[in-house]
């Protein structure tokens, strides 16, 4: 059994900067995850998981109180929390869900461009286990524990190489499926606008609360992701020999 010294050593390890094909096979296994419908179907968990933890991180920091978190089979989720129902506090706690699993992704690419594969890992699984203290279902506690274990697998008995690998997968994941779940919104809004008016989605919150439209909310939205894929592109390229 690992001492706390020697697990922080782990943690904290710079491993040695992969080869480009490693780095590129981890970006094509992840596109393939968001891309392929069948796959997508059940990844797309991931990208709820990251959307509702940003809401609940942010409703914090804004000093709201978070009232619990759901996440649903379809893929959709709820974070509740308790404070002004308008505000600047409010507009940062609904903007930070669809931009949430980008800025995971971007930090995730940051630090492996560093090379702290294993610390990447780490860092999701403290923030699985932050989050596994604010659901508030039974599918949510599943689908949480299940990615949690799959991260604990691979921290502690997987390899070297393997733990690097997940690791750039991981960030090739968040940094592709962010703009996916955008995409997605646009589509599900413009379904809508020809039958029954969206009230409940993030951008459509966000355009009652702001001067905004939905559509508008959307375009930053995909900005932001946009650009955290860019970035996070060039930081995982780079961080290649």
């Amino acid at each position: 059994m690992d001492t706390a010294p020697d697990l922080w050593d782990r943690v904290t390890a710079v491993a040695p900067a992969p080869a480009t094909g490693l780095v590129v096979a981890a970006g094509l296994v992840a596109f393939a995850l968001t891309a392929v419908p069948s796959l997508w179907r059940r990844t797309r968990h991931l990208v709820t998981i990251a959307h509702e933890g940003a809401h609940g991180l942010a409703a914090l920091a804004v000093g709201r109180r978070l009232a619990g978190i759901r996440l649903h089979s379809d893929t959709s989720g709820v974070t509740l929390s308790r404070g002004r129902s308008a505000g600047p506090g409010m507009v940062l706690t609904v903007a930070a869900g669809y931009v949430g699993p980008a800025l995971t992704g971007l930090a995730a690419a940051a630090l492996l461009a560093r090379g702290h594969a294993v610390g990447v890992l780490w860092a999701l699984l403290v923030l699985l286990a932050l989050l596994l203290l604010q659901i508030r279902n039974f599918f949510g506690l599943w689908a949480v524990l299940v990615a949690g274990a799959l991260l604990v697998a691979v921290t502690r008995w997987a390899s070297a190489e393997a733990q690097l690998l997940t690791a750039y997968v991981v960030a090739w994941f968040l940094l592709l499926g962010a703009p996916r779940a955008v995409v997605e919104l646009h589509r599900h809004r413009r379904r809508q606008s020809s039958g029954r008016r969206d009230r409940t989605s993030d951008a459509a919150v966000l355009a009652r609360l702001t001067l905004l439209p939905g559509l508008a909310w959307e375009g930053f939205f995909l900005v932001v992701t946009g650009g955290c894929l860019l970035l996070g592109a060039r930081l995982l390229l780079g961080a290649s020999v």
